[in-house]
């Protein structure tokens, strides 16, 4: 059995969990999220928490047991705390700036790159503006979103210039050597 799957989601105060067929809706005080669980698992609420238990033992059901578990609690977490990622922007003259619902960018182009945030993602820049703060309720649509602004200019093999996480490592490789 998943040891994952087995560990039950406990429900904070505050929050409230819907279950109808073969969907979860859960409500708190950062938002609402919504989800349609797999056929092969069943969710039940007992004791404050959720429960999530298996139907059967083909292969596929176990590999998704553990999948609910985590996507569940996920979604807890994000209507109470909420989720945050960070990038940074490394390069001469690279730069961020929030304009409503945009997020512009100059990024070494020949014309700056502008990037329209999805419903649920808020950002913000530092003074720098070379530090973007994502933050929203929905963890894989914060993931996606931060994603697709490192993929506008993802940093570079040898001197790590354009967008990266906050914290990631790089290895960079070594230039040519002049004669000697």
């Amino acid at each position: 059995m998943s040891r994952i799957g087995k560990k039950p989601v406990e429900i904070p105060a505050g929050v409230n969990v819907t279950l109808a067929g073969n969907s979860i809706k859960v409500k708190g005080p950062k938002g609402e999220l919504g989800w349609d669980f797999p056929l092969g698992t069943s969710l039940s609420v007992k004791d404050n928490a959720i429960v999530i238990a298996r139907n059967d033992d083909e292969k596929k059901t176990r590999a998704l047991h553990g999948l609910t578990r985590s996507l569940v609690s996920n979604m807890v977490d994000g209507v109470t705390k909420g989720y945050q990622r960070v990038l940074d922007i490394v390069g001469v003259g690279y730069r961020a700036q929030v304009q409503g619902t945009k997020l512009v960018m100059t990024l070494g182009y020949s014309h700056p790159v502008e990037f329209q945030l999805p419903d649920g993602i808020a950002a913000s820049v530092d003074q720098k503006q070379t530090q973007i703060t994502l933050n929203g309720i929905d963890k894989q649509k914060i993931g996606q979103v931060a994603a697709n602004l490192r993929s506008l200019r993802s940093p570079d093999a040898y001197k790590g210039k354009g967008v990266r996480y906050s914290g990631e490592r790089l290895k960079l490789k070594v230039g040519k050597t002049g004669k000697k």
